[in-house]
């Protein structure tokens, strides 16, 4: 079976380009996480691939949550994933979506998670940090694991950043043993 993300990445990339030349990146991204939450329904759900009810039908629903505000393309692009048989994809299109609007506006998403709650001024220090590093604006999230013991685990995408003593312990544990 074709992953959910490949099937999605065209319709992504088209809601972007229209978003984008209209200057409803903002609108759009609310839109799509507001019709992927309602396709995600169990209601609507079992509705997608009803034989009783049209793509018609099911576009004007989608299309009446987002408020008819976004413009034809939004209608277009809802028709045809309803026409497709792939308004289901609508949470991965979000998600791609706002991948790439992140990048377009230098944003980055940072999870940190330390062996213990980080204070504000944790925490803002760390962002300057990384944004300094990262040269993006950067969303920190963060978590606690007491497992780590001490130190944190930055995360940003692809990058991992693994200062916590649990993994120190792990590497001087090898060293020795090896």
């Amino acid at each position: 079976m074709t992953d959910k993300t490949t099937i999605a990445r065209p319709y992504a990339r088209a809601a972007f380009a229209a978003a984008q030349a209209h200057g409803y990146l903002a609108a759009w991204s609310d839109a799509l996480h507001t019709a992927a939450t309602v396709v995600e329904d169990p209601r609507i759900a079992s509705l997608l691939g009803n034989p009783r009810v049209t793509a018609k039908q099911l576009a004007d629903f989608v299309i009446g949550i987002g408020g008819g505000k976004l413009g034809a393309e939004w209608n277009e692009l809802v028709l045809m994933l309803a026409q497709n048989r792939r308004l289901a994809i609508l949470p991965e299109i979000a998600a791609l979506f706002d991948a790439l609007k992140d990048e377009t506006e230098g944003v980055v998403d940072v999870t940190v998670t330390a062996a213990t709650d980080l204070d504000a001024k944790q925490q803002h220090t760390l962002t300057a940090a990384l944004t300094r590093r990262l040269k993006r604006e950067v969303r920190l999230h963060t978590a606690v694991d007491a497992t780590l013991l001490g130190g944190a685990v930055i995360r940003a995408g692809d990058l991992v950043i693994d200062g916590s003593l649990r993994t120190r312990l792990e590497r001087m544990a090898f060293e020795v043993s090896a």
